[in-house]
């Protein structure tokens, strides 16, 4: 049984970071591709960076060069470093994988078979 379980999520003010973890059991970073994703209420989850088995990533254009997606191999983990976070950044953050894919990994949220509770985060002006 596949289990995502995110962390990390809080409040922060503009122009902060914060890191999001995401511990992974029964799966393997070697079976597919994994994801973050967010979702603001009201409004379709968006992907907003993903990485894949042979180490490519793929990021939403509104987060390339402020968000870095990576993984601990040793620990179970993914991470999603955010940097520079802007207000329209708040959002409940969620965690994805799916097994299988070739080439760049995915952003679209339907792509995905398995999901964490979600995290949230709050950017303040």
């Amino acid at each position: 049984q596949v289990q995502l379980v995110e962390s990390g999520g809080g409040s922060v003010q503009a122009g902060g970071s914060l890191r999001l973890s995401c511990v992974v059991a029964g799966y393997t970073f070697s079976s597919g591709c994994m994801g973050w994703f967010r979702q603001v209420l009201g409004k379709e989850r968006e992907g907003v960076a993903a990485f894949s088995t042979n180490a490519r990533t793929s990021y939403a254009d509104s987060v390339k060069g402020r968000f870095t997606i990576f993984k601990d191999n040793a620990k179970n983990t993914l991470y999603l470093q955010m940097n520079s976070l802007k207000p329209e950044d708040t959002a409940m953050y969620f965690c994805a994988a799916r097994r299988g894919w070739i080439g760049s990994p995915p952003l679209g949220a339907y792509e995905y078979n398995y999901w964490g509770q979600g995290t949230q985060v709050t950017v303040s002006s």
